[in-house]
């Protein structure tokens, strides 16, 4: 396969949120001292907004602080795949927002794989999404952003 063949799409922001909402894992990136870390963290969307649960750890490292947040889906054998980023503030959800916006974020099915006490609900509010499709002249993919074969 040569590049020729391959295109480098920019996705549109409802193209982001759709392939957002059709995933439930991704990763969260954030500098912690002088260096990157970053974990993958199970989540949900709520509105344009994306929502986690996680310990109290991660919640120290994330809380008010700049993150990145990845998800993406790829098929090696075509070379083809998508990739969306939101960049954004990270902030706990508790006592001093709306009860409004506490219930939408309980609500949002968050739900994480990993063992252990998940007790903070985090929603990572977006300042900037953006994606980008890799695809081959005939590739063809679906809404929740699975390649049609």
């Amino acid at each position: 396969m040569t590049t020729q063949e391959q295109r480098l799409e920019e996705l549109t922001s409802e193209q982001c949120h759709e392939l957002l909402a059709s995933q439930v894992l991704g990763r969260l990136a954030v500098v912690e001292g002088e260096h990157p870390l970053v974990v993958p963290v199970n989540y949900a969307m709520s509105g344009g907004v994306v929502v986690l649960r996680t310990g109290e750890p991660m919640r120290r490292r994330v809380d008010h602080r700049n993150v990145a947040f990845q998800v993406d889906q790829v098929d090696p054998s075509t070379r083809s795949g998508w990739s969306v980023l939101v960049q954004g503030l990270a902030e706990e959800v508790g006592g001093e927002h709306s009860a409004e916006i506490v219930e939408r974020t309980r609500r949002s099915g968050a739900d994480p794989w990993a063992p252990g006490e998940r007790e903070h609900w985090v929603r990572l509010i977006p300042h900037r999404v953006t994606g980008r499709r890799l695809t081959t002249g005939g590739d063809r993919w679906f809404a929740d952003g699975s390649l049609y074969l």
